[in-house]
């Protein structure tokens, strides 16, 4: 399962460190943060240098008007330290991209009544539209750019979608359903079928503004990238017979001056996001070894792969870090590449030469880089999240320190606390792993003051937690509560053999890591209150805390927010079809893996389950379908136990529009301070951990 928060936007990282964004926070003891300032926090998302290096341009994502957060495009002049808007106060944008030549800049957005493919002059001026860019709610992963500059300036190839073989029938009265894959998109949240339209791809020509298409077909192409020499167009495709059912992306070349497409890649394993390299010679991407279903929840680590422009010399030259690496660039002269790696919370930026090489690493501060670009010079232009502050901008040039060019928050955040995040180790149940886990502290802390300690569990559950700053732990520190964030066995930023180690044992040992976790803070930190004790988590992080309360008690209060609390239903019912398949290595209808399946949910133990639990859940999530928390809850009252249910409407897998965040947060601390004791009641009755 993945959690995409807010903007919605294809990487593996980005559903990653912002998890903890925006499922909410609430109201301030200490002078922290409260619920209500979600929607004046506002961060850095894309980010792109001007082939000169005297400009930047990059998104700012907003949260202050209703629905889901929103992205403004800004351009900084390095020289005059001067940013402006492109477009106006309501206008929208995204994604930029500079043409060669640094005189236009492309970017993807809604200006006025148009929205689509534009371009703009360097100072924000001359916005055009160019065409409308079509998407799909299909669940397809990993998708790279969606628009590349040819090499003269004088067109832009893009990626846009018209009806697939299936969407007449599927969309009539009746609905006729072929697909496997029939229902739409994790996080889309808005209907609950796939729209079967395919992503093919387009040119236009930035003067005439004509548009032709170049691709068709049922299949669908993207991730593209327009070759040093004009003549051919990278892109990567699924071209299985059984698409939906076997998850294979390959790379091909288009030549624009016929349409023909040549197959570079023809393996069982996946291929992202594939870059020419500066002379054509090369191509870089992201890559896999291990075959994958009909989604890319994958154990295994993507790494960096280089091989030649024909396809051959296919080279994992990523292999020599043992972890999860992002999407790769080139260096200018071509000798290197740069991407990002996963490490223990964090993630940093790395150099890498491409004949035989050591790694540098060229950012590695405690936090996280996401969006970045790389200048002719070396200059690197980053948006960093470090433990105090959402993603800002940042400038890197040479050896010098970084400078932060943009400081968002300054003004929501005067006067205001931001709690310490604190990491600590601890040896699993089966003393096979170091375990690692970050603890959120509480503001107002004094020597004899007790606090309660929240566990929020991350999703994925190939994902991490880490010391990037948490709208929601920030919130509860603020309300005098500390947050636990456990990097259970499975999490990614730890190697590949600790990643392997959910394989088959889902709601097993990771669990067990969460709960020694817990036993581990409240006996190193005594100011945790033992009596005062919650748990949480979203997607992976919700299944593991309906399950963790059919197995202790020790938690006063629980709140599953879009967890799988049966995994022979969901199987079923996802949209994410073969994800057990995956995460287990069969079928549940082979062997007894139906029995296991079912030993391992929460609702066959559910009469165990004795804490007040408040389920959280989209109404439109096609990951885990709202019936998983449907079953629970139903289960829950049987039993006895008290349990309200909280459905969220146009929500997807996890929440996306703000005021529910807020709503959220809000709910979360008064179920936790209507179940935890008042502070300073007399005697010890939790035991455990």
């Amino acid at each position: 399962m993945r959690l995409r928060p807010g903007i919605l936007v294809r990487t593996n990282f980005c559903f990653v460190f912002l998890a903890g964004l925006l499922i909410g926070a609430q109201a301030s003891d200490a002078q922290g943060l409260s619920s209500s300032d979600l929607s004046r926090l506002r961060s850095v998302g894309s980010v792109e240098l001007s082939p000169d290096g005297h400009r930047i341009a990059y998104s700012v994502t907003m949260r202050d008007r209703p629905g889901r957060p929103w992205g403004q495009l800004w351009i900084i002049d390095l020289d005059t330290k001067k940013s402006v808007r492109v477009g106006g106060e309501k206008d929208s944008g995204g994604g930029p991209l500079w043409s060669p030549d640094g005189k236009w800049i492309a970017f993807d957005g809604h200006q006025g009544e148009k929205s689509g493919l534009f371009v703009a002059r360097p100072d924000g001026s001359e916005v055009t539209f160019l065409a409308s860019l079509e998407g799909t709610n299909s669940p397809l992963p990993g998708a790279g750019q969606d628009f590349t500059w040819s090499p003269d300036g004088k067109q832009i190839a893009f990626i846009s979608s018209t009806p697939g073989a299936e969407a007449a029938e599927a969309s009539g009265d009746p609905m006729v359903i072929t697909r496997y894959l029939y229902k739409p998109d994790a996080g889309e949240g808005m209907t609950r079928f796939n729209d079967n339209l395919r992503l093919h791809i387009f040119v236009v020509d930035v003067s005439s503004k004509q548009v032709r298409q170049l691709t068709q077909g049922n299949t669908d192409e993207h991730s593209i990238d327009w070759s040093p020499d004009g003549k051919e167009i990278l892109f990567v495709s699924n071209r299985e017979p059984n698409q939906d059912e076997f998850f294979n992306y390959d790379i091909f070349t288009l030549k624009v001056s016929d349409n023909s497409i040549r197959r570079l890649t023809a393996t069982e394993s996946n291929e992202y996001e594939p870059l020419w390299s500066p002379d054509g010679k090369r191509i870089v991407f992201r890559g896999t070894r291990r075959g994958l279903t009909d989604r890319e929840t994958t154990m295994e680590d993507t790494h960096v792969w280089v091989m030649n422009a024909d396809g051959s010399d296919r080279r994992e030259i990523g292999a020599v870090l043992d972890d999860r690496q992002g999407v790769p660039r080139w260096s200018p002269d071509g000798s290197a590449v740069y991407f990002t790696v996963q490490e223990r919370g964090s993630f940093h930026l790395v150099r890498l030469p491409i004949s035989s090489g050591k790694p540098e690493y060229v950012l590695k501060d405690r936090g996280a880089v996401s969006a970045w670009s790389l200048g002719k010079d070396g200059t690197i232009a980053y948006g960093f999240a470090s433990p105090h502050d959402m993603s800002e901008l940042y400038l890197k040039t040479g050896g010098a320190a970084p400078r932060k060019l943009t400081d968002l928050n300054a003004e929501l955040f005067a006067g205001k606390q931001i709690a310490e995040v604190e990491s600590f180790t601890f040896i699993s149940n089966d003393n096979k792993f170091e375990v690692e886990a970050f603890l959120t502290k509480p503001l107002g802390m004094t020597a004899t003051s007790k606090h309660p300690l929240i566990v929020n569990i991350h999703g994925g559950p190939h994902g991490q937690n880490g010391p990037v700053f948490s709208f929601k732990n920030q919130v509860y520190a603020a309300h005098g509560w500390a947050t636990l964030n456990v990097n259970f066995r499975g999490s990614s930023g730890y190697g590949q053999k600790f990643a392997d180690a959910v394989f088959g044992d889902q709601n097993g040992n990771e669990g067990q890591d969460v709960l020694y976790g817990v036993s581990t803070a409240v006996r190193r930190y005594l100011w945790i209150d033992r009596e005062r004790m919650g748990i949480e988590g979203v997607s992976y992080g919700g299944q593991l805390t309906d399950w963790l309360i059919t197995q202790t008690n020790e938690f006063k209060a629980a709140i599953p927010i879009a967890g799988i609390a049966n995994l022979v239903s969901y199987n079923y019912m996802t949209y994410y079809n073969q994800y057990e398949e995956m995460e287990f290595g069969q079928f549940l209808h082979q062997g007894n893996l139906m029995d296991v399946a079912w030993e391992r949910s929460a609702l066959k133990h559910v009469a165990a389950a004795h804490t007040p639990t408040m389920l959280m859940h989209g109404e439109n999530d096609n990951d885990v379908p709202i019936a998983e928390a449907e079953q629970f809850f139903i289960a829950l009252k049987d039993v006895g136990t008290e349990a309200i249910f909280v459905r969220y409407p146009r929500e997807g897998h996890g929440l996306s529009e703000v005021k529910h965040n807020i709503d959220a947060t809000d709910r979360c601390i008064a179920w936790y301070e209507k179940h935890f004791p008042k502070p300073g009641a007399e005697g010890t009755t939790n035991v455990q951990p």
